[in-house]
């Protein structure tokens, strides 16, 4: 198995990872009845020193739906009926995963509301307090 490349600074080496295979469930006939193709991908956080501590919380944080009481974060692929295939699928997808949960926020600059909205709403405000007013029946005179 090839090393896990997340981006140009972080590569997670091969031996961090643990692959097992098994039979796929679905259409396939008798392919999928003899053939282990299905791939599930196992990476130990924890024990992984590509991370710093605090790139481990947040991966715990944001993947904290795949990864179990162990510290374990698992894809798995059945997607093709090649195991080679669905190796590198699977590859692929743990490393959308700890991009996507590595990626920082971005901070909310704090804007003004602009003039013409602030007039806007306050002509909206007036235009609905006339249609209320006209409604309500105290313009139409004495009774």
């Amino acid at each position: 198995m090839e090393d896990l490349v997340i981006n140009s600074r972080l590569i997670i080496p091969s031996q961090y990872l643990e692959a097992s295979y098994s039979r796929s469930s679905g259409p396939g006939g008798q392919h999928v009845n003899k053939l282990n193709t299905q791939v599930h991908l196992f990476l130990d956080i924890a024990k992984c020193p590509c991370f710093s501590e605090a790139q481990k919380n947040k991966l715990r944080t944001a993947l904290k739906a795949r990864i179990d009481k162990q510290g374990i974060l698992q894809v798995s692929c059945q997607q093709y009926r090649s195991q080679v295939a669905n190796r590198n699928t699977a590859m692929e997808r743990m490393a959308d995963l700890i991009r996507a949960a590595l990626k920082p926020v971005r901070m909310r600059k704090k804007t003004s509301v602009p003039k013409r909205a602030v007039e806007k709403r306050l002509q909206d405000k007036s235009a609905r307090a006339k249609i209320k007013q006209a409604r309500s029946g105290r313009d139409k005179g004495g009774e």
